[in-house]
């Protein structure tokens, strides 16, 4: 963490130095647009998009009750990103979670992407994912309007999220009344796949009288290319010493001659477990091709401001496909053991008892060559009516809609298996499996006739993902002169109904024909067309180290091996259906009222919310010949839970320009549907099934949060809160029951053995955590110091965490929850001036814990930081060109299990340029 920290030490400076206080506050991300000629001088073209969205953006902010950041899109194509999540990033306390390059998930304040709750148009989003949180990539950002971050909710927010709620807002016509046009076109160039990719987007709106029509249109094509020297993670030595046989013997021989270490007791898991050795290491390109589709549309009559009847739909598909080519040394194969151990550490981790074996050769390493394709089709569609009416003293929103999500999950994995001696070893940034001392090894990436066909498998996934939400808020504002400081109460109702259904099934071929098992196999990987993994692919050598190898194209993988006619047949035992049905009714009442010369503004509530759960799928039974099976039909359960959530929200304006702010609240984030889903999946590799738990209650939260905020001429604000959240009921997987005498089989039919399985639950974990943390922000416009920086601005924000949370590890070694990083922030330098506009951002995440290997070893994905550059010019009042630079540093990333010293990721994703043109009339 010191390498971490000494980054924050330089980085401390710019965020409190430029800024004067360096505090910050609600940032936006827009590209720019045309001011009216004349402002500056006749025939001028005048550029004030970035800045005017970031008024925008700070106007929201300060009218908002509790605490919230906003980024606006004044025009389509105004998100410069690959997409959604990418231009989130930009808020304060949010970060991102990144895939071969890719903004994914989106993290709020640092904490889990399931503790964040998204809506589109303020419905719940459905992304086919199967959990809460959504997967922004599948969105264009194009389409976008607007986008807040509530950090503090109100009793009327559907679902507060105990990190923050996303509301995604989509464009609509009267939000610019009259005839707009605008489109967008560009070419964007990664650096490894050294391919361009096209990108459109196209916007018409118009209003015409009462009634508004607005149809906007975004499609993009990414081709992007990772390579990674990744997947080295700790095994434990009881992979071998829970053997009673020859392999056990000589693996505890071994570790007494060549590092000393003896093994009390074998069966003492606790003991064994802490001796460790690379279970594999594997060097992997991916070419991921993308190509993305959305269609965003609004309907809308508007007589008056008093009345508005709306209609939006949202649109889209997002398909990829995803080749990896995987040459991997696998260590752990049951039919090897120690040979020799060159290298150990019983230091870097002696404080929980843990020795690292960093070199070893083994008896008979299992070396494959794996050409994978995964391929996912999701198409997502919204549809949602809205009314707004004002008579009177009162004020009526009716909200109705449906969200959905259709996705296709097939994915192929070819084998070819090698068994020879061989030595895998940690190197300065990964590791690597190279020839042993034995006379029988092999050099893995150069020995095609060495490798055997094992299988090709496949697996088809389907999932369906529905939502459907009614509300109804009603709201009468008061006017009494006896209590002036009641100024309205809002009450309020919400149904919702969401499923979520899944169908999975396997497919393995292993023979010369579909569903043989038991045969001599004499076909090897050199009897198959073999290419340079980098011919196949295309684009640079392989980054992540000077190597170069052959494998099997995917392409010549489906046409041999999958026939006309060839299905993946699902699996009974895999099917899942969840339903959850909520309801809610909420109250709240607002105050206005001076306390002295400052006045003050109060919302208070309270929401009470009933959900009810259902799921039912395929159980496994015991058949009267001793096999197992499931039953005939499907099995249900149900569970249900209420809860009370009070809200309280307030700030007082101290003076025009300083408030000082405060929120409390109690919420919840449900859990994933996928948790909840009555199933049981096997892990045969690691001896674990996994059931679903119907029964889940949701996790809580008990927070609240205070800060300043100093709005400052021209544009700019500098603010600092601090929050504290008390969680409870965290989801967590845990050991709840054994099945006996399990059958395992080898991957040729024979019966490996039989054995115990663990069986392993999402479960509410008992007792509470803390998160506290300090979020400082500010946006400066340099002008109002001096002329000569007159277009010049920073927009900076840091947010720091600290957790007393203890994971998961069964080792009862301490880590930070899952997911939760201590320190982020992000700068950007922009300028505005004439026809010209720059910008440059730099964005960084801190080390976080990615997932606990075995259940029993933190691996953390590293500290990660960007930097991304746009530039623009005016030509003409209608016309612009862009430029646009995402990661330009070409930043890698990697991660580590437990210290740096044991690397388990190193991955290139490249940068990626883009050049376009803008028209808007």
């Amino acid at each position: 963490m010191n390498r971490m920290d000494n980054r924050l030490g330089r980085m401390t400076p710019l965020l409190l130095g430029a800024a004067i206080a360096a505090l910050a506050a609600a940032p936006a991300v827009a590209q720019t647009a045309p001011a009216p000629a004349g402002e500056a001088g006749d025939g001028d073209i005048v550029v004030t998009g970035y800045g005017r969205s970031l008024e925008e953006a700070i106007d929201m902010k300060r009218n908002t009750i509790g605490f919230s950041d906003s980024i606006i899109a004044t025009d389509i194509a105004d998100f410069p990103e690959q997409n959604l999540s990418e231009a989130l990033q930009r808020l304060p306390g949010v970060t991102i979670e990144r895939d071969k390059g890719l903004g994914t998930r989106v993290n709020v304040r640092g904490l889990p992407t399931e503790f964040t709750f998204v809506s589109i148009n303020k419905l719940a989003t459905a992304s086919g994912s199967g959990g809460r949180d959504v997967e922004f990539d599948i969105f264009a950002s194009e389409l976008i309007q607007s986008v807040t971050v509530h950090k503090s909710p109100t009793a009327a927010d559907e679902e507060g999220g105990i990190a923050g709620s996303v509301a995604i807002r989509t464009a609509r016509p009267f939000d610019n009344p009259g005839l707009r046009v605008v489109g967008s076109a560009e070419g964007a160039y990664n650096s490894i796949s050294e391919k361009v990719d096209p990108q459109f987007s196209f916007l018409a709106s118009n209003t015409f009288g009462d009634f508004g029509v607005l149809i906007s249109v975004a499609k993009q094509k990414r081709t992007n290319r990772t390579d990674s020297n990744s997947g080295i993670n700790f095994r434990p030595i009881s992979r071998w010493t829970d053997r009673n046989n020859a392999n056990a013997r000589q693996a505890i021989a071994v570790l007494q001659r060549d590092a000393g270490v003896t093994i009390d007791d074998v069966k003492d898991q606790d003991e064994v477990n802490r001796i460790v050795f690379l279970d594999k290491v594997g060097d992997r390109v991916y070419l991921n091709d993308q190509d993305r589709f959305g269609i965003s549309g609004s309907i809308q009559y508007k007589p008056s401001n008093q009345f508005s009847l709306s209609f939006d739909a949202f649109i889209g598909s997002y398909d990829t496909v995803e080749d990896e080519y995987d040459a991997a040394g696998y260590s752990a194969s049951s039919n090897s053991t120690l040979d020799t151990i060159h290298d150990f550490d019983a230091t870097t981790l002696s404080d929980d008892g843990i020795v690292v074996l960093r070199d070893v050769s083994y008896t008979n390493t299992q070396h494959e060559f794996l050409s994978k394709e995964f391929i996912n089709k999701t198409d997502y569609r919204q549809f949602g009516g809205e009314m707004n009416w004002e008579t009177g003293n009162w004020r009526i929103n009716l909200l109705g809609g449906y969200s959905g999500a259709r996705k296709t999950l097939d994915a192929s994995n070819l084998k070819h298996v090698a068994y020879a001696p061989s030595r895998t070893r940690y190197t300065e940034n990964g590791g690597e499996t190279i020839p042993s001392d034995d006379p029988r090894t092999i050099d893995m990436y150069n020995a095609p006739d060495s490798y055997l066909f094992e299988a090709y498998e496949t697996t088809l996934e389907r999932i369906k993902d529905d939502k459907y939400a009614a509300q109804i808020d009603v709201t009468y504002n008061f006017d009494f002169d006896a209590f002036p400081a009641l100024k309205r109460f809002n009450v309020g109702g919400r149904y919702t109904n969401k499923a979520n259904e899944r169908h999975y099934g396997e497919e393995k071929i292993q023979g010369p024909t579909r569903g043989s098992v038991a045969y001599v196999n004499t076909r090897t990987l050199g009897d198959s067309p073999l290419e340079s993994v980098t011919d196949i692919v295309g684009g640079k050598s392989y980054q992540a180290r000077e190597l170069d190898w052959q494998q099997i194209s995917n392409s010549y993988a489906r046409d041999f091996f999958r026939p006309d006619g060839f299905v993946t047949p699902f699996d009974d035992g895999q099917y899942y259906q969840v339903k959850e049905e909520t309801l809610a009714a909420y109250a709240m009442i607002d105050f206005e009222f001076d306390i002295g010369p400052v006045p003050l503004f109060v919302n208070a509530g309270g929401r009470y919310v009933r959900t009810t759960v259902h799921s039912e799928g395929f159980h496994q039974v015991q058949n009267d010949d001793g096999s197992t099976g499931y039953t005939d039909a499907p099995i249900s359960s149900s569970g249900r839970y209420e809860k009370f959530l009070p809200a309280f929200n307030a700030h007082a304006e101290l003076t025009d320009s300083l408030y000082l702010r405060a929120a409390a609240s109690q919420t919840l984030i449900r859990p994933a549907l996928t948790d909840l889903a009555y199933k049981r999946t096997a892990s045969w590799n690691d001896f674990r099934f996994t059931d679903g738990n119907p029964n889940l209650k949701p996790t809580y939260a008990d927070q609240w949060e205070a800060g300043v905020e100093k709005y400052l001429g021209g544009g700019g604000i500098l603010a600092a809160s601090y929050f504290w959240k008390k969680i409870k009921g965290v989801v967590q997987s845990e050991l709840t029951g054994v099945v006996p005498d399990v059958t395992k089989y080898n991957a040729n039919g024979t019966i490996d053995g039989v054995y115990d399985f663990d069986v392993y639950q999402p479960v509410n974990a008992e007792g509470s955590y803390k998160v506290s943390g300090v979020e400082l922000n500010a946006i400066v416009p340099l002008g109002m110091f001096t002329p000569w920086l007159e277009g010049f601005g920073i927009n900076a924000n840091y947010t720091f965490l600290d957790s007393s949370l203890t994971g998961q590890s069964d080792l009862g070694i301490p880590t930070s929850p899952i997911g939760l990083a201590d320190n982020t922030y992000n700068a950007t330098i922009y300028f505005e001036r004439g026809p010209l506009a720059m910008r440059v951002s730099y964005n960084r995440k801190g080390a976080y814990v990615e997932r606990i290997e075995r259940n029993m070893y933190p691996v953390y994905r590293d500290a990660y930081g960007q930097f991304d550059l746009a530039a623009s010019y005016q030509l003409t009042e209608n016309f612009r060109v862009e430029l646009q630079g995402i990661n330009i540093g070409n930043a890698k990333t990697t991660g580590y299990t437990m210290d740096p010293a044991f690397p388990t990721t190193y991955e290139f994703s490249g940068s990626r340029i883009s050049l376009g043109v803008r028209a808007q009339f």
